[in-house]
């Protein structure tokens, strides 16, 4: 028996009983999960192009036949709140448009994040009108609007986005840029991190950055001797230039385990097309007029997701998995999608749904005693269980050892 993901997994005593409390007798019956309490992730930004009333017909069946089959496999997902994007105009956040989106995903059952409050590139570009004084208190407005106003539809964010990188960066002038080198990368976390926390005290707040050097390491180390209450470690993982590797996979969750805290894969591409070349160092720097996906890349992709999205599923702290891109060309017209652009599915998209909703899904039938109970061991996550032709749904949460059912 593989025990390598038994740690998805609880242990749990069900007691059926009838309408009138008495318990169902040695009895059959069949249970069925049917969503993970693991998070499979995907960049959702369609969602909110297709809940919008403006959307034409022809354009609102193609993002619904991606988003349809994103959904079949991933029950989390990823909303923009780029600041330049969300509000253009200062005063005008397109905050109605961005709530129709998540409401459309949550009547769904997915999941969903913010990413991000805080970043130096896609930033509001009115802001540089301002003092710093001024850009900071704008920015932890910002924050405390956007959390404010998704709190209990949106209650997971990208608080802040590439900080190793923040004070240094050069390619362009940006507002955040200018208040983080007057903070400084702890000071910056700090500010942003307790307005969000101000703002929902039960949100869940990631700190993430693309950065896997030990500048991270000592950031996120820096920032929790700093008491900065960090609930989750954001790593991205765009393989642009080619597959980590299952060693350097392992190395990652190594390294960034020693902090004890749930680790999140938030931004993760594989490619399935010609591998962008080695001496890239900034992934923007490579413009390319097309990047088609090939048949041979398709291959590779669907080995390589394989592997790693195995090797983090297996490990105690990994929570979430974010693929980033749902189709090809979103960023950087790279194939790194799991459907071509014509929305078909590549083998990776096949492969994952075979592992999510079937290898790591539990099932199976049990048999009450005569008190009504039945020992259950099944992966965390929401259920329907079957007993004589009546169905009842319950959820398998951490914890959860005694689970009372009224069939």
């Amino acid at each position: 028996m593989n025990t390598r993901f038994d740690h998805r997994k609880q242990k749990a005593l069900l007691t059926l009983v009838d309408r009138e409390g008495r318990p169902l007798q040695n009895k059959n019956l069949s249970y069925q999960q049917t969503k993970h309490e693991f998070l499979f992730g995907f960049g959702a930004f369609d969602a909110v192009e297709v809940a919008s009333e403006d959307t034409l017909l022809e354009r609102k069946y193609e993002l619904m036949d991606r988003l349809s089959k994103m959904m079949a496999v991933f029950n989390y997902g990823t909303l923009p709140f780029y600041w330049g994007r969300f509000e253009p105009h200062e005063g005008e956040p397109i905050s109605e448009a961005t709530l129709k989106g998540a409401q459309w995903l949550k009547a769904r059952g997915v999941k969903t994040k913010g990413h991000p409050l805080c970043w130096h590139t896609v930033c509001a570009p009115w802001l540089l009108r301002y003092d710093n004084k001024t850009i900071l208190e704008k920015q932890l407005a910002r924050i405390a609007r956007e959390v404010s106003d998704f709190k209990g539809l949106i209650d997971t964010w990208d608080v802040i986005n590439e900080v190793v990188i923040m004070p240094e960066f050069d390619k362009y002038d940006n507002a955040v840029t200018r208040i983080a080198k007057d903070l400084g990368r702890v000071g910056m976390v700090k500010a942003v991190f307790e307005q969000a926390r101000a703002a929902n005290p039960k949100a869940t707040l990631i700190l993430n950055d693309f950065d896997m050097s030990e500048k991270y390491e000592r950031l996120i180390a820096d920032c929790l001797d700093a008491g900065i209450g960090i609930d989750v470690i954001g790593l991205q993982s765009h393989q642009h230039q080619g597959y980590w590797g299952l060693e350097k996979v392992q190395r990652v969750l190594e390294r960034f385990s020693r902090f004890g805290l749930p680790l999140h894969f938030t931004e993760n591409t594989l490619i399935s097309g010609d591998l962008m070349p080695k001496h890239i160092v900034d992934l923007n720097d490579w413009q390319v007029d097309e990047w088609p996906s090939t048949q041979e890349g398709e291959e590779r992709q669907k080995r390589e997701v394989e592997e790693m999205y195995t090797e983090l599923y297996a490990h105690p702290l990994v929570e979430a998995i974010t693929v980033w891109d749902a189709v090809d060309g979103m960023w950087l017209k790279a194939p790194s999608g799991l459907l071509r652009h014509d929305n078909s599915v590549k083998p990776a998209y096949g492969r994952l749904k075979e592992l999510i909703t079937e290898e790591w899904m539990s099932k199976g039938r049990l048999r009450t005693d005569e008190q009504g109970r039945a020992a259950l061991f099944a992966t965390r996550g929401e259920y329907e269980l079957v007993v004589d032709g009546k169905a009842v749904t319950f959820a398998l949460g951490k914890g959860d050892t005694d689970v009372r059912l009224t069939v």
